[in-house]
């Protein structure tokens, strides 16, 4: 008997849900997620898409981003005041917030937040070690938190979001050998947010479980019948999710959704595709420190190689924006008048013969990782693959997973030729995209895994963090991201349409760009 994909996917589908701690979205008040779960549960040494699926849950920060186009609201804060010159601010927090354990939660827990992310120094740290000092976050009093900045430092405001406070006394409790926790946070949690981890429900990279926290400080008095308990379930292809979205398995997918499966969807009665204009790029990375990325003419080749409409407009049914350049086309500082790199065979034979004159080996082949359980990402390279076949290039396909090629970016040396990912809204700020990506002191994350290093645009990104008005940041931004794509760091392809199945037992479903809609205290269930 010949085994189809689809008889793969539903075998995989039953395996993700067997076991003890299986969900089925038929069951009352339980919401089945399948669109993965973070690498550690410390929301202070990951950050990426599955982290925010789980943190803005889990955890809450002093402001959080509401709705589209996401707009600053304050949260565990009530309000804040800046001094003129940007280095002085004041948080006043709100009575009563209390941690799932009944804690109070208080200026002391935001302060040693604060403190624990410079001291571990990854993911959410990258946008503070340059402007803050652990003695520079101070509590006057139980509601007030100051913090004084080095210099002044335009994204500020913008990044506090990032950092999800935690429980003091209780990571404290749980340190060892001098980690801030780190170990027994990994798989634990200490938060205060909408919804608290089920203690025992951890298998990693696999599952876990939620359950409404009915003391969160917003309460629920807007929200008549809120989801009680969330699994989440990692399907190893979007397909699988897919498959359970249709058979009544689970309840909400991922949302990188290839067209045919974003068609599927749209036939079924049971679900539906929930589409939202967002801030989420689609990149094809090059490592510019290494050959043969490291000739400008070879990259520009790769660039003119690459079929921008046939992908957009063929594959992804126009689900999508052409997005020419490093930041989102919507976003303050992103240069309007910046056309970009178009799909031309003829001018990419002919940067080839350029490079070959600069010495560089164009038949060399060159591999180009792809996250494998996203099926965007193999429709990309696939279509990538034959274009640069009829100029000589010989592309390899490597199937990988998020979790490997984010080790592998930590060196130039290690990391991919070429890999294909999305760069989302953590917070809304340029500094979110091209400061982060392109500026060299951020080499080793995975966000600046181009290795793309030019002193000039280092200078201009620097200067446009030490200013805090936005007008006059934008053109520091603007001058940089052109010199970026002259030297064709990357080859920019989109800006999303996000696309999330999900099942017509859920309503009320708030997308908002950074986190992705993530957030599930709005949601209502039927059943």
């Amino acid at each position: 008997m010949r085994i189809t994909r689809r008889d793969t996917a539903a075998l995989a589908f039953a395996a993700l849900m067997a076991g003890p701690m299986r969900g089925h979205a038929a069951t009352p008040g339980l919401m089945v997620r399948s669109d993965g779960q973070p690498q550690s549960l410390d929301p202070h040494q990951v950050f990426d898409v599955p982290m925010m699926g789980y943190s803005l849950n889990a955890y809450d920060g002093l402001y959080r981003y509401q709705d589209n186009p996401a707009v600053l609201r304050p949260w565990l804060a009530e309000s804040h005041t800046a001094s003129a010159d940007g280095l002085d601010w004041e948080f006043k927090l709100r009575a009563g917030v209390k941690f799932h354990d009944g804690t109070a939660l208080t200026a002391d827990d935001v302060v040693y937040s604060f403190r624990r992310v410079l001291a571990l120094g990854k993911a959410p740290a990258s946008a503070f070690l340059p402007i803050l000092k652990p003695d520079s976050i101070t509590a006057p009093d139980a509601q007030t938190v100051r913090f004084k900045l080095e210099r002044a430092y335009g994204p500020f405001l913008a990044a506090i979001p990032i950092v999800a406070i935690v429980n003091a006394k209780l990571v404290q409790a749980n340190v060892k050998d001098g980690d801030h926790g780190a170990a027994w946070l990994s798989s634990n949690e200490a938060g205060s947010g909408a919804y608290a981890f089920v203690a025992g429900s951890l298998t990693p990279a696999e599952r876990l479980d939620l359950q409404r926290f009915a003391g969160h400080f917003m309460g629920w008095a807007d929200n008549p019948s809120p989801v009680e308990r969330v699994a989440m379930r990692t399907a190893r292809e979007t397909s699988t999710g897919v498959l359970g979205l249709m058979n009544g398995s689970i309840d909400w997918t991922d949302s990188y959704l290839p067209t045919d499966q974003v068609e599927q969807i749209q036939s079924s009665r049971a679900a539906r595709v929930e589409k939202h204009s967002s801030l989420r790029t689609f990149i094809i990375r090059m490592n510019n420190a290494r050959a043969p990325f490291n000739n400008a003419n070879y990259r520009r080749a790769m660039a003119h190689a690459f079929n921008y409409d046939g992908f957009i407009t063929e594959i992804l049914k126009g689900y999508a924006d052409r997005n020419t350049g490093p930041m989102p086309n919507p976003l303050w500082g992103a240069p309007k008048d910046a056309a970009g790199y178009s799909y031309d065979l003829d001018k990419a034979r002919a940067f080839v013969k350029a490079a070959q004159a600069e010495g560089v080996n164009t038949r060399q082949p060159i591999r180009i990782h792809i996250q494998s359980q996203l099926e965007q990402t193999n429709q990309a390279a696939q279509l990538f693959q034959s274009d640069l076949q009829s100029i000589g290039i010989n592309l390899r396909i490597v199937a990988d997973t998020w979790a490997n090629i984010v080790t592998a970016t930590a060196k130039p040396e290690t990391s991919p030729d070429m890999w294909i990912h999305w760069v989302s809204t953590y917070f809304v700020d340029p500094e979110n995209w091209v400061g982060q990506m392109y500026d060299s002191r951020f080499h080793g994350t995975w966000k600046a895994s181009s290795f793309y290093k030019n002193p000039e645009v280092d200078a201009l990104l620097g200067r446009a963090r030490d200013l805090v008005r936005q007008e006059e940041r934008a053109p520091l931004y603007e001058q940089a991201t052109r010199k970026i794509m002259e030297d064709c760091a990357d080859i920019w392809v989109y800006n999303t349409v996000e696309l999330r199945g999900v099942s017509n037992r859920l309503s009320n479903y708030r997308f908002c760009p950074a986190g992705g809609g993530a957030e599930l205290r709005w949601l209502q269930l039927k059943g």
